[in-house]
């Protein structure tokens, strides 16, 4: 186990789990690493047959530590597709094996842009998914801005974006962006057993079949587009605006913002 991810391989299914429950599995650049890493082992080693996300407590995840938005976006942001953040998202782009989340509770920024790699989402029933990046005067990551629109449409995904509104497990998937809506107490018991299913599929088959289906150089080609429009929203007057009001608990005011 790596700083708040564990790791368990059992069958053929990487089980990756965010275990940091006490901050709702936000997530950090040093879990982002760990995630990174993980992601490449699961790619690479033929024992690893699908991917399982899941989250330790009762978050799917709360997005990333607002902390180190703060951090980077004082320090001017940098180059934000060195992050480790990205090298994650290099890594979901290049997978080409199976992958499942089971999503109880928030699932929240890229708690939710996530499941859009993965390829069977089972979520609570009352689970609660929303991508708040307009709330925090960020742009949307993980290639979710073409990902989101080509699953549920484009005033739906806009929707979810611009107003940030959470939607619940039974919507998400009416909407497309789950395969299946259960009960919570029955999230990881039924993720488990898709896993199985799929861990007992023709691994080569599978593999070739999830190729097909997605673009990987297109994918993060867009992930980089992104990238950019994200690190100058990182460090420009209205994220800060947005981060402080988070820190203080009050609404943003971005009326004196041009």
């Amino acid at each position: 186990m790596r700083e708040f991810i564990g790791e368990s391989l059992i069958d053929g299914v990487l089980t990756v789990t965010l275990q940091r429950a006490d901050k709702k599995n936000a997530i950090t650049q040093s879990m982002y690493s760990a995630l990174a890493a993980a992601t490449e082992r699961a790619r690479l080693d033929d024992a690893v047959r699908v991917v399982l996300f899941r989250g330790e407590g009762d978050s799917f995840s709360a997005g990333n530590d607002i902390a180190d938005f703060i951090a980077i976006g004082q320090s001017g942001g940098g180059q934000v597709t060195d992050a480790p953040v990205f090298r994650f998202l290099k890594g979901l782009a290049d997978l080409d094996k199976p992958v499942v989340a089971a999503v109880r509770g928030r699932a929240v920024g890229i708690g939710l842009t996530l499941l859009l790699h993965c390829d069977l989402v089972v979520v609570a029933e009352d689970a609660l998914l929303s991508a708040p990046f307009v709330n925090l005067a960020l742009a949307p990551e993980a290639a979710s801005s073409i990902l989101l629109p080509m699953t549920m449409g484009h005033q739906r995904a806009f929707e979810i974006f611009a107003l940030g509104e959470p939607i619940d497990g039974r919507t998400a998937l009416a909407w497309g962006l789950a395969n299946r809506a259960v009960p919570a107490g029955e999230v990881e018991g039924v993720a488990a057993e898709l896993a199985a299913k799929l861990a007992a599929r023709a691994p080569n088959s599978l593999k070739k079949t999830k190729r097909l289906m997605r673009d990987a150089e297109a994918l993060w080609a867009h992930m980089q587009r992104e990238g950019q429009a994200f690190g100058s929203q990182l460090s420009s007057p209205e994220a800060m605006e947005a981060f402080m009001a988070f820190s203080q608990k009050r609404a943003p005011d971005f009326s004196k913002i041009g």
